[in-house]
């Protein structure tokens, strides 16, 4: 694979550069700099920033907002993003439900959702998950009964991150249980402020309700809100999914933090009159983790150029979960032997502004037990690493 950007590419390397540097609001740069939480109107804002500009949908089809770049230019501006630390636009609404809403959706449904998705005017949570529907989302028990013009539903969704900001949810219900369980399932998205919706948080670790459960209670959902055919949701929801591990690789944001690891090593004292880049066995897992995010970079960069002529992410997608999701911790646990007894778990001040504790540049020092305990979920959502190495088994080597 070429890797050398054209004249062209590195003037568009350049614009996105300024356009950054210009555009992304000091006051959230200083909130990612230094490690302090970040609202739902720091990401709101900078994605209504992004819209005005015309980049906030990059892989959209240029019909409804998308902007027409190459794979190497939608390469160069994710690894600027990343790289400069600001956000990417909040996944659930964008890159998730939008690509099955333009490929499956009627087109009242298209006109309906896709411009307040574009314009960041509408927060979506994705409803997937269960009490006892994770890695086997199949199994899932939640009903959608047809009464009328309307969809009766009942059940609870967990593990819904960010769902208590949400103004509509995506989900999976069973509209069929005589048939094989993949068989009986629709995808119905649902107004969170319809009567019957309870929303209860989970708090973890670090003291915030970041993911939740969403119960249904007799909820009445109208019919037009049906994605495609009834029984034919599992089909759309593999789609959603393939480009959902896709996200997960954050190759942009593993590079931050491992520039930022190496600034942090050359200045932590190995015990020996030297810092820990003289230390040859953190060295070498410093190293071994590079080559990870590399090799990762260029799969990911096939899977775009699959995307950007309009295939949907295949098995790859699930070999970019498991390497992204291992290399993320991987870093994690790096960043933990750095902080050593700098590590504070539970500690909820260290995320707010004006905590005095150590920054390293992707959040405190201090945050590092946090991080880690908070990722280790990675492996997990999007499909367990587990699922996926089946999934590759079966599309990839037949077995």
């Amino acid at each position: 694979m070429n890797a050398e950007f054209t004249a062209e590419e590195l003037a568009f390397q350049k614009e996105v550069r300024e356009f950054l540097e210009a555009e992304f609001p000091k006051d959230i740069k200083h909130k990612v700099d230094n490690g302090i939480r970040l609202e739902k109107d720091d990401f709101v804002r900078w994605q209504k920033i992004l819209y005005k500009k015309g980049w906030v949908a990059p892989n959209w089809p240029e019909e409804y907002g998308g902007t027409g770049w190459t794979a190497t230019q939608k390469y160069i501006f994710a690894m600027e993003m990343g790289l400069y630390g600001a956000m990417e636009p909040v996944a659930f609404g964008v890159k998730m439900v939008a690509p099955v809403i333009y490929s499956f959706g009627n087109e009242e449904q298209k006109k309906r959702f896709l411009p307040d998705i574009l314009q960041s005017n509408v927060w979506w949570c994705q409803g997937y998950s269960e009490p006892n529907a994770g890695s086997d989302l199949a199994s899932l028990k939640t009903t959608a009964v047809r009464d009328g013009d309307h969809y009766v539903v009942n059940g609870t969704k967990t593990w819904t991150t960010l769902g208590q900001y949400a103004d509509w949810i995506f989900c999976l219900v069973r509209t069929d249980s005589t048939v094989k369980k993949q068989e009986g399932i629709s995808f119905l998205l649902i107004d969170m402020k319809t009567p019957g919706i309870k929303v209860s948080p989970i708090v973890l670790l670090d003291g915030e309700p970041e993911v939740n459960e969403v119960h249904f209670d007799n909820v009445r959902v109208p019919a037009e809100n049906l994605i495609g055919e009834e029984n034919k949701g599992w089909t759309y929801a593999k789609v959603l999914l393939t480009h959902e591990r896709t996200n997960i690789a954050q190759v942009p944001n593993s590079k931050l933090k491992l520039r930022k690891l190496k600034e942090l090593a050359g200045k932590t004292p190995d015990g020996n009159g030297g810092t820990l880049l003289n230390d040859p066995v953190f060295v070498r897992k410093l190293a071994e983790v590079d080559i990870q995010v590399l090799a990762l970079e260029y799969a990911e960069l096939r899977t775009l150029a699959a995307v950007s002529v309009g295939k949907a992410p295949g098995p790859e997608s699930s070999i970019l979960k498991i390497v992204g999701t291992e290399a993320t911790q991987f870093i994690d646990e790096l960043y933990m032997e750095v902080a050593a007894y700098h590590n504070m778990v539970h500690a909820p001040e260290q995320f707010a502004e004006g905590f005095s504790g150590e920054y390293v540049g992707v959040g405190s020092l201090a945050a590092s037990a946090n991080t880690y305990f908070n990722n280790r979920k990675k492996s997990i959502y999007g499909g367990s690493n587990e699922v996926q190495k089946n999934i590759i088994s079966k599309a990839v080597l037949g077995l």
